[in-house]
């Protein structure tokens, strides 16, 4: 299994657990949490039947986080030897009625290995192999091809934590300048109290534009300042229709892109994405202190965004706005508004005075 090696190689890349003291055994609750996350997905498909279309997809993601972990545990706990590996010699069948059975014994097998491991410091080579066997009858009887599983893994660890940071191409580089997202830009975010409401107000070279706004919410959260969340993905992934339609800049030569990617659905779809993010936000200090982005979050913004040109903006284009995004709302909560630089061509996004 030449290609094995290969991942293994790429896994020992990626694996950010490293170095710590309790690599093994964390290597051993991952293991253990995705043969659970593959049970669930299994479950799921076989309660929802037809009502369930995203079942294969996120299987084979599953699978090949499971995948991941079992390489690592393999190669750090007991240097296994996965050229050694004898997986069935035949292609991938239909989905069949003991996928489920094996899909159990594959957890009951991972729960012995991680029993052994804490028990004992040490794994046997024959309880890892059985392991594996469970593995390879699983993926065989949902149909579905382990190499592929592991390249769609890669493709995403590569979308998060890439070799190389490269920005993807702004999506109007072959537009006019007056189509463009403004490369350079100074907004004031201006704070006013009217009527006892706090109002933030955008001003731009001495003028407002775009709306004047609250926080709209029972209690008051600084959701009125979330403006910089637009000018944020601006900067980071070269994307956000909310800013085009407040700084009249769509690309209205293209009929096309003007209805599709600039019009009121995409930037309905930003907004979403804006509040989602807020609520996970508020429950984390505003990312205060955390140098990342939870994958399962950055996973729901790929889907809202599904369809438009910002999907093919990496994972860790995403996590970089957001992070940034929620620097520079701090600064302007903390300091009751300030001024916002946003430089495209330098990716930069500060306000003035921020720590």
């Amino acid at each position: 299994m030449s290609w094995l090696t290969e991942y293994s190689e790429d896994a020992a890349r990626t694996d950010r657990l490293a170095g710590k003291p309790n690599h093994t055994e964390t290597l051993a609750a991952g293991l253990f949490g995705e043969a659970g996350s593959v049970l669930a997905e299994l479950k799921k498909e076989d309660r929802e039947k037809q009502a369930y279309p995203a079942y294969r997809n996120r299987l084979v993601e599953e699978l090949g986080d499971l995948l991941w972990y079992l390489v690592r545990f393999s190669t750090v706990a007991v240097s296994f030897e996965l050229a050694d590996l004898d997986p069935p010699d035949h292609p991938p069948e239909q989905r069949n009625d003991r996928t489920l059975e094996h899909a159990l014994a594959l957890g009951a097998a991972i729960g012995e290995l991680c029993a052994l491991q804490q028990e004992a410091g040490n794994v046997a080579v024959e309880r890892l192999q059985a392991v594996w066997n469970a593995l390879f009858r699983v993926a065989d009887g949902a149909g579905i091809s382990l190499y592929d599983a592991a390249q769609q893994n890669l493709a995403k660890i590569g979308s998060r934590w890439p070799r190389e940071h490269e920005f993807i191409p702004f999506f109007d580089d072959s537009f006019e300048e007056w189509e463009q997202l403004p490369r350079k830009l100074h907004v004031e975010f201006r704070q006013i109290e009217r009527s006892g409401t706090k109002v933030v107000i955008l001003r731009c070279n001495g003028l407002n534009f775009g709306d004047r706004l609250t926080d709209n919410i029972e209690y008051p959260d600084f959701y009125r300042f979330h403006d910089v969340f637009h000018f944020a993905y601006a900067v980071y992934l070269g994307w956000s229709p909310v800013m085009r339609s407040l700084l009249n800049c769509k690309r209205k030569s293209d009929p096309r892109l003007d209805e599709n990617q600039d019009g009121a659905r995409a930037g309905i779809i930003e907004e979403a994405i804006s509040a989602v993010v807020f609520s996970r936000a508020k429950e984390m200090e505003f990312y205060r202190g955390i140098d990342h982005v939870d994958y399962d979050l950055l996973k729901t913004i790929q889907e809202f965004v599904r369809g438009f040109e910002v999907e093919q903006a990496p994972l860790w284009q995403w996590e970089r706005a957001i992070l940034q995004g929620y620097s520079v709302f701090r600064a302007l909560r903390d300091n009751s508004g300030g001024k916002v630089t946003l430089d495209m061509l330098n990716r930069e996004l500060f306000c003035h005075g921020q720590e």
